[in-house]
């Protein structure tokens, strides 16, 4: 079992059904910290806050039941905030903890361009990933956010993009994957991309 996790941040029916569209109808949404230490596979969605975010995994239990999931193998997919949480610390209205699962820090996008980013991207691989399985680099996937996650060692990087800077679109540490785009509003290559996450959940990775 997928295990959405429901830590009051939002986005997270829309995962669900992605994960249906993509043929892997048990994933679930659930706030039981209990339920996500148990899961075969975690997912970490959501939108607004890196402050609210960190508070609320903490509070819930959720982040010790995924740091312990994550230790124990099982793989793990960040969503857009859920890949900008797996920093050491956010810089969002203070500084803030992350899970530390990718070192680095999660930054403003630059002064100069709108923020936030929000449209289709394109992606590049500077490394292969089973993440990707199938989908041709250079594929364009949708993106809104106004953070990126600035990793301390770039080797982390499975997908890059560029706005204003270049920046993380994708990152891969171990049993720990992150995307900072909505595969679940990409059409068919986000959905393609939530399938290869299930069937390395269906592997243990």
């Amino acid at each position: 079992m997928i295990a959405i996790v429901d830590y009051r941040m939002g986005n997270l029916r829309s995962v669900q059904k992605g994960f249906e569209h993509a043929g892997i109808a048990d994933a679930h949404v659930t706030d039981d910290s209990e339920v996500v230490a148990k899961a075969d596979g975690i997912v970490l969605p959501g939108v607004g806050a890196f402050r609210d975010a960190s508070r609320n995994l903490a509070e819930s239990g959720m982040r010790d039941a995924i740091l312990g999931r994550v230790a124990e193998g099982v793989p793990f997919l960040g969503i857009c905030l859920g890949l900008q949480l797996l920093a050491d610390i956010g810089l969002e209205q203070g500084e803030w903890e992350g899970l530390g699962l990718v070192h680095g820090r999660c930054e403003r996008l630059p002064s100069d361009v709108k923020v936030p980013h929000m449209g289709w991207n394109t992606i590049e691989y500077p490394r292969t990933s089973q993440l990707f399985d199938g989908i041709e680099e250079g594929s364009a996937f949708y993106f809104v956010h106004s953070y990126y996650l600035n990793p301390d060692d770039d080797s982390c990087i499975i997908g890059s993009a560029t706005y204003g800077v270049p920046f993380a679109a994708a990152v891969q540490v171990d049993n720990v994957f992150g995307v900072q785009f909505h595969p679940e509003k990409s059409s068919e290559k986000g959905l393609h991309m939530l399938a290869n996450f299930g069937r390395l959940v269906s592997k243990g990775a």
